[in-house]
Order: C-alpha cells, then sequence, then structure tokens
C-alpha cells in the first residue's frame, strides 16, 4: 500500500527482455537507502518487487533491478521508458508513518493521454483523457494518482478531467518531462472501486 506522496525520481539506466519479462534496472538515492530483496517499491505508480539492489556509489546512489510481467509492460506506460528517463517512485506505506495523499495500491487501472499542459501562473493545469471504462470513476474533488503522485480532481469534463499542479510536485516528480500526447499511468480511487462492486453486486 502507498500514498502517492513521490519521494523521488529514479533515473532509468536499463530495459531488457529476458527470457521472463522484462528487466527495468534504475537508479535512486533516498528511495534505495533502506530497501532490500524482494522490497516493494512503486515506480510510476506500479508496484514491482527488487530483485537485485547494487552497493551505494560515490554519490550515494544505487542501482535497482526490477522484473516486469510482460502484461504490467502492455498495460502500463513503463514500455515507454527508455535510459535515461525520469520514473516516480515511492517506498510503501509503514505503519509508523503519516498519510500525507490516499490510499494508492499500486495497481494501475489504465494509460490515459496528455491532452493540456499548461502553465497558470506559478500552477500548472494537467488534462488527461483516461481510457473510456474510467470515466465514471473519476469525480469531482475525488482522488486520483497519476504516474503514482496523489492529485485532487478539479474537474470532470465529457472525456477527460483536469487537475491542478503546484510547482512543489512539478519539480519534485517526473510530471516536468511530460508533454501533450505523453502517456500517463492511472490509478483510480479504491473507494470508489469497491462502491462499484457493490452496486454490480446488488443488480444480481
Amino acid at each position: 500500500m502507498f500514498t502517492g506522496i513521490v519521494a523521488e525520481t529514479g533515473l532509468t539506466l536499463q530495459v531488457n527482455e529476458t527470457g521472463k519479462g522484462i528487466r527495468l534496472e534504475i537508479q535512486a538515492e533516498n528511495t534505495s537507502s533502506e530497501l532490500r530483496l524482494g522490497d516493494s517499491i512503486a515506480v510510476n505508480g506500479c508496484c514491482l518487487t527488487a530483485v537485485e539492489i547494487s552497493e551505494p556509489d560515490a554519490k550515494n546512489q544505487r542501482r535497482i533491478s526490477l522484473d516486469l510481467l510482460k502484461e504490467t509492460w502492455d498495460v502500463t506506460n513503463l514500455h515507454t521508458a527508455t535510459p535515461g528517463s525520469l520514473l516516480n517512485l515511492e517506498r510503501p506505506l509503514s505503519f509508523n508513518g503519516s498519510l500525507d495523499g490516499h490510499f494508492v495500491t499500486g495497481h494501475v487501472d489504465g494509460v490515459g493521454k496528455v491532452l493540456k499542459w499548461e502553465q497558470h501562473g506559478g500552477d500548472w493545469l494537467l488534462e488527461i483523457e483516461p481510457p473510456e471504462n474510467l470515466m465514471h470513476l473519476l469525480v469531482h474533488k475525488g482522488s486520483v494518482a497519476l504516474d503514482g503522485i496523489s492529485l485532487t480532481v478539479a474537474k470532470v469534463l465529457d472525456q477527460s478531467f483536469q487537475v491542478w499542479i503546484i510547482p512543489h510536485t512539478y519539480q519534485v516528480t517526473n510530471l516536468h518531462t511530460r508533454k501533450p500526447g505523453s502517456l500517463i499511468n492511472i490509478e483510480t480511487d479504491l473507494l470508489g472501486k469497491y462502491v462499484e462492486r457493490f452496486i454490480q453486486a446488488r443488480k444480481i
């Protein structure tokens, strides 16, 4: 379980196909300091497992290797990662940690496309076109995770939705690398999915 509060951006070093799937190698500092083999880490909002961790280098950065199933590769935006790409990283929520964002599972519901990415004063307006089957799970003032970032839905349109990005979020996440046409992982609010399932069950 995560909160959607990104700790840092990791640098993509390598993306290689293996006999069993895809191996992603990234470089990170803060997120990797207490990471152990087998631990979970959210990468662009996708929950992955650390399978190899190097010793820290002179800059106290470590190389983290993560294995992706082909399905994960296909249904998230991680397939767009290339050497040099920045990826949002977050460690799981600890029992003694604070809940600053909202409950994020690390299970991506779909990939959206950036329609609008505009600066308004010191803030930024981001408009996303999600897959059609996710539109009904997006509500005004509701929570949504975009590339693992906990955000509040500012406006719901017919086939898209908007969120506001403050300067801090713009600077410390990979959002500053996005542009119209970019793909973004979407995880809708967990509560909304349970409500939807309950309503469906009541109709049976």
